[in-house]
């Protein structure tokens, strides 16, 4: 065989095997392709949560959003394991992972427990949302002092429990976030009590996301302002009365208003937000 005709031959089955080589190349770029979109539409593949107070309101709402973004999700509760559960299994249903975890935030073994049965579940935390909590208003002069100091020990207390455990196991690149309140900018009267427990979230945040530098973790508040949950109407229609018409987007706030806050701070979107108090309340204040 001539040199010619080994050259035709060769550049033959070179141009043979281009197509199947693009192909090839294609398959491959597409597959890189859908999967950037995957990560960008479900940040959280692969990656857990633990939501305190989540059977209910916010903290449900919140358990369902960042399950829809692909998290393994462990719900808190303290008596409700009726509608605990009912949350995790709705999360299932859609196709998550979960778990429901009965446990007291004013203790510190039951927030160790919480996280010991996350962790034999799912592996690990990366985020953690300290969303339990409790209301009781009331004048000073009549506020006692069974409400006063279950309100601390919840509000105030269970939030260190919570904080100083997402300290301890958040893995880096993580994100820990309480719940605040909007009140602590408004102080109405018979609110000082509540007002207070909830402004020690803000700085329980911002000093918290400075002790974590280097680990590139971001630590955050969310103030909402008033919403539909049941801790609100727990103090009957007066306490929603005129709330909309104060409110220049002229609605109550609903759970889900939150809940997308929280998983915008989780999201790779949120990431340069850190020691803030992140206020969503339709503009009330």
């Amino acid at each position: 065989m001539s040199e010619h005709d080994t050259s035709r031959r060769n550049f033959l089955a070179l141009s043979a095997a281009v197509p199947a080589f693009m192909t090839m190349a294609g398959a491959a770029g597409a597959q890189t392709q859908t999967e950037a979109q995957e990560t960008l539409l479900m940040p959280g593949v692969g990656k857990v949560a633990i939501v305190t107070g989540s059977s209910r309101g916010i903290g449900a709402a919140t358990a369902r959003r960042l399950a829809g973004l692909g998290y393994a999700v462990s719900i808190n509760y303290l008596t409700n394991a009726a509608l605990a559960d009912q949350v995790a299994r709705e999360i299932e249903a859609a196709g998550g992972r979960a778990i429901s975890r009965q446990g007291d935030v004013a203790e510190p073994d039951a927030i160790k427990a919480l996280f010991d049965a996350n962790e034999a579940a799912f592996g690990g935390v990366d985020v953690v949302v300290n969303n339990a909590g409790i209301m009781n208003v009331g004048p000073f002069s009549q506020m006692s002092d069974e409400a006063f100091g279950r309100m601390i020990a919840t509000n105030l207390t269970g939030s260190f429990n919570v904080l100083r455990e997402a300290a301890r196991r958040v893995r880096d690149g993580g994100r820990i976030i309480s719940l605040s309140s909007s009140i602590i900018r408004q102080t109405p009267a018979m609110t000082g009590a509540y007002s207070a427990t909830k402004a020690a979230q803000e700085i329980f945040s911002t000093a918290l996301a400075k002790e974590l530098a280097g680990r590139n973790i971001s630590v955050n508040a969310v103030s909402p302002g008033a919403v539909d949950t049941q801790l609100l109407r727990q103090h009957g229609e007066a306490a929603l009365r005129g709330i909309p018409e104060a409110t220049p987007l002229r609605r109550l706030g609903q759970p889900e208003d939150i809940a997308h806050v929280i998983a915008l701070l989780c999201s790779p979107e949120g990431a340069w937000i850190n020691g803030q108090n992140v206020f969503a309340n339709g503009g009330i204040v």
